[in-house]
This record gives C-alpha cells, sequence and structure tokens, in this order.
C-alpha cells in the first residue's frame, strides 16, 4: 500500500458555466455516456491514487449524474471567478500529506487513460516537479503538479494563473510527448461538440484548441 506522500491525485476542473454552449456542456452526450462520464471514466482506468472532481455551476445536476462513479466531490463556491479558483479549490481540498496533483479539464473527453499514464510514470522517474504533456510541440493539459508548489499556486495572481508557476520554473518542467492532439483541444461551443460527435466512438474527435491555464 503507498503512503499518503506518494499519492497522486486527479482533479477534475468541472465547476465552468458552459457560457459559450449555452446549456450544461457537460452533460451533452457523447458516445453512450455524457462528457462528464467520458472523462471520469477515462481517468479512471489511469494510474492515479484518487479522483477529485470540483464542481461549481450546475454542481446538482452534474452531481447527481456522477453519483455512483468512485470519485471525492467538492464544491467550488467561487467558481464565478474563473477556472483557476477551482483549481485553488481542488489542491485545499487534497490531502496535506498527498505527492503531486493532475489538473485535468473536464470538458477533453478524448484523453485517454495512457496520457495520464505516461505523465505519473515520467514524474516518477524524474526529478522534475511539472510534467506537461506536448503534441506537436505544443503543451496541452493536463498538467501534473508535484504538491511542494501548493502555497506558490496559492499566492498566484487569477489573471496569471498557472502560466506564471511554469514561466517561474523553466528549470522544473519536464515536457512529455505524446501521440495524442486531445491534449490541445476540448469542447466549448456548439461547432466544438459538433465536431465531437462526428468523430469515432472511442476515437479521437476533431476539436479546436484552448487556450487554458498551461
Amino acid at each position: 500500500m503507498k503512503r499518503d506522500a506518494d499519492l497522486i491525485w486527479g482533479v477534475i476542473l468541472a465547476a465552468g458555466e458552459s457560457r459559450r454552449m449555452g446549456r450544461p456542456k457537460l452533460l451533452l452526450p457523447y458516445g453512450n455516456e455524457t462528457i462528464i462520464e467520458a472523462v471520469i471514466r477515462n481517468v479512471s482506468v489511469s494510474r492515479l491514487d484518487g479522483i477529485l472532481v470540483v464542481l461549481g455551476s450546475h454542481s446538482r445536476s452534474i452531481g447527481d449524474k456522477i453519483r455512483s462513479s468512485a470519485v471525492k466531490k467538492v464544491i467550488n463556491r467561487n467558481y464565478r471567478e474563473g477556472m483557476f479558483s477551482s483549481v485553488l479549490c481542488g489542491l485545499a481540498s487534497l490531502p496535506r500529506s498527498a505527492r503531486a496533483a493532475a489538473l485535468l479539464l473536464a470538458d477533453q473527453p478524448g484523453i485517454p487513460g495512457e496520457v495520464i499514464d505516461s505523465l505519473i510514470e515520467s514524474f516518477r522517474r524524474s526529478d522534475k516537479g511539472l510534467v506537461v504533456p506536448v503534441y506537436r510541440k505544443r503543451r496541452g493539459h493536463p498538467l501534473l503538479l508535484d504538491l511542494k508548489y501548493r502555497s506558490e499556486v496559492e499566492a498566484l495572481s487569477p489573471d496569471v494563473g498557472l502560466r506564471g508557476l511554469l514561466r517561474a520554473h523553466p528549470e522544473d518542467i519536464l515536457e512529455v510527448r505524446v501521440s495524442c492532439p486531445e491534449i490541445l483541444r476540448d469542447i466549448d461551443s456548439p461547432g466544438d461538440y459538433r465536431r465531437a460527435r462526428e468523430g469515432p466512438p472511442g476515437g479521437s474527435p476533431v476539436l479546436r484548441s484552448k487556450r487554458g491555464d498551461v
């Protein structure tokens, strides 16, 4: 059994308001399930030791949908302040002794567990504290973060977010090349969703690049 200090948690950021979609996008059908269920399924088959879902907007309906999932749920009361507020809420809800956290976007159902496992393996084999996937020289999500940075993240400006952490510690970044373009893509608008549904079930939908915190 792993000690708490060895545990790597997944933090799924699922508190957004879905403004561009115009309806709760995480509850939209994706294959035989919803978007949020697909994300949780992918994360659940990875080697993460625990999964925490940060809810906010539409928390009741999303929480009901994932009621049977083996995840811990927390509510970000400040979700209207943006994604970084959910990062802070998620990190604050993890065990103080946990070693690291993978920050995952809830609107990226195309990222398989194998990508997360690649980050975990690379993190455990290296001495780097910030591990990011790279596809064709472009960084994407999720970011795997050593929790030695917890206090520093809490002190970051919301306007800068995690980009500020990466800029402050370029020597501690490990880029992991993956053959998964979905690390650059999300489902944000009706057009994104339409293109995602045109992809093969369980396959690699073609989506728009996301400008996130990483």
